[in-house]
C-alpha cells in the first residue's frame, strides 16, 4: 500500500467510520508509470449515507480529499452504499472499465 491510498484509507475510516471500505489502486490499469497513484476506487458502505443522494455521498467525499484530488489524484471511482444497499448488492460494486485513454486505447 502505498502512501496516497493509506491516507484515503486513514480520510475516510475517520469521517464516516464504514462498516465496509475498499480502497483500490487502479493506476496500473491506465498509462502512468509504474508504482503510481492516481486512480482510485473505493467502496464505502455506512449508514451515515441514509437520506443522502448519491450526489451528497459524493460530495461529502470529494470535500475529505480535495487536497489530494487536486494535485495528485486523477481519477476516484466512488461506490456509496448504505448497509441495507450494500445487502441488495450482496456484498458487490461494479468492476471498473478497461482504460480507453493514452497508449492503451484501442
Amino acid at each position: 500500500m502505498g502512501p496516497m491510498e493509506a491516507t484515503i484509507i486513514d480520510r475516510l475510516a475517520g469521517a464516516f467510520s464504514p462498516d465496509v471500505l475498499q480502497v483500490t489502486n487502479e493506476s496500473y490499469m491506465h498509462s502512468v508509470p509504474a508504482g503510481s497513484e492516481s486512480h482510485f476506487k473505493v467502496v464505502i458502505v455506512t449508514d451515515q449515507f441514509s437520506g443522502k443522494r448519491l450526489v451528497q455521498r459524493h460530495q461529502s467525499i470529494y470535500g475529505l480529499l480535495a487536497a489530494e484530488l487536486k494535485d495528485s489524484i486523477h481519477a476516484l471511482a466512488l461506490h456509496t452504499y448504505t448497509i441495507a444497499e450494500w445487502a441488495e448488492k450482496n456484498g458487490t460494486a461494479p468492476q471498473s472499465p478497461d482504460c480507453l485513454g493514452g497508449s492503451k486505447a484501442s
